[in-house]
């Protein structure tokens, strides 16, 4: 078991190294791009220096410097120039190459390894109608290859490269072309991927939101009352209890301390209920009101586990800032019956029981209110 536990850890460490690198190379798609582009034209001025073919190797100097320019206006984030120098460099090369060295050296190849750069940037950088840009480029691509093509099909090279150079050149512009529609797929993939991952975390994020309290992280009423309903829905009657609290002179707190000194009281209240009352499922109702839902209690013991919240969150105040912020709390409690046919009906007879509370000496539990008999 511990082999396999390793194992699984391996892989997974394997899967996270790949994953930061593909989220390296996305990130940083433009930079990575230009620099292998600059590599690619240093190493064709070094064959065409080598084959004496001097213009061409004076041009690819020229197109190291562009790229060297583009790697700073990377940095700076102007990616728009990045990528019009990039699809004009490639094609102005391609047809420059195949004048003095000919079709059989391939370099027109070069016009087919900027396509995928082209989408895929130009996803990036398009948007909505923009995107048609993306198009009329590769129309304009596709006819540069058809002139280039045409044009020095019957002509002579000026220059007449030796086999094994020619060879070489040959290999070189079509791995360049392969290895741009095979590298930038993948990353269109994985972004694809990645876009999509991100998206459904964003959705159960919000669909999370719209059932808790941003705050507290608490149910708000939304994802409270469908809890309380389906224990109230048919069959065998449920045993719960509703707890409706209330902080005491709240608004007080607020003005004397500020409002994140409020926000503080608020998550500390919360973790005393969640502290004390274990397994209950727990709504900010609103402002400074919680209400408690707790399963299989009747009131006798949802009396004494109230009381006990009561109490401690009277004697454990809340730190802010070197101050001890002292708070009470006013708990109205009601037990489910078949009388009440709606979770709100339930909620309300707690909280008219808190509120009796609130009328007659706060920081109290209320279980029962005489004015009801």
């Amino acid at each position: 078991m511990d082999k396999i536990a390793d194992k699984i850890k391996s892989v997974n460490k394997r899967y996270e190294r790949l994953d930061n690198a593909m989220r390296f190379l996305v990130n940083n798609a433009f930079t990575f791009t230009v620099g292998v582009m600059g590599f690619v034209h240093a190493v064709l001025m070094i064959i065409f220096w080598i084959a004496g073919v001097y213009p061409l190797a004076q041009f690819n100097f020229f197109s190291v410097v562009v790229y060297v320019f583009c790697f700073v206006l990377c940095r700076f984030g102007h990616l728009l120039p990045v990528y019009v120098s990039i699809i004009l460099e490639v094609t102005i090369y391609s047809i420059v190459s195949t004048y003095y060295v000919g079709l059989r050296c391939g370099t027109y190849c070069f016009l087919f390894s900027i396509v995928p750069i082209i989408i895929y940037f130009g996803s990036t950088l398009f948007k909505g109608r923009q995107r048609w840009g993306v198009a009329v480029m590769l129309i304009l691509n596709f006819v540069a290859f058809v002139v280039v093509y045409f044009s020095f099909y019957f002509q002579d090279p000026v220059y007449v490269m030796p086999a094994s150079i020619t060879l070489v050149l040959v290999i070189f512009s079509a791995f360049a072309m392969v290895f741009a529609t095979i590298f930038y797929n993948i990353m269109y993939i994985y972004s694809s991927e990645n876009t999509m991952s991100v998206l459904e975390l964003k959705n159960k994020q919000l669909s999370a939101d719209a059932h808790e309290d941003a705050l507290t992280s608490l149910l708000n009423r939304r994802g409270f009352l469908p809890l309380v309903k389906s224990l109230m829905a048919g069959g065998k009657p449920k045993k719960f209890c509703i707890a409706f609290c209330d902080l005491d002179d709240f608004k007080r707190i607020n003005d004397s301390y500020g409002h994140e000194a409020g926000d503080e009281v608020l998550k500390h209240t919360t973790m005393m209920i969640k502290q004390e009352l274990p397994g209950s499922d727990i709504c900010r109702w609103g402002g400074e009101e919680f209400v408690i839902l707790l399963r299989d209690c009747d009131l006798a013991a949802a009396k004494i586990r109230v009381e006990r919240l009561r109490k401690t969150i009277e004697s454990n105040p809340t730190s802010f800032f070197n101050k001890q912020i002292f708070v009470t709390i006013t708990i109205g409690l009601e037990q489910y019956t078949p009388k009440y046919a709606e979770p709100e009906s339930l909620i309300k007879k707690a909280d008219e029981r808190m509120y009796y509370g609130k009328q007659h000496g706060k920081n109290i539990l209320v279980f029962e209110n005489p004015e009801e008999e």
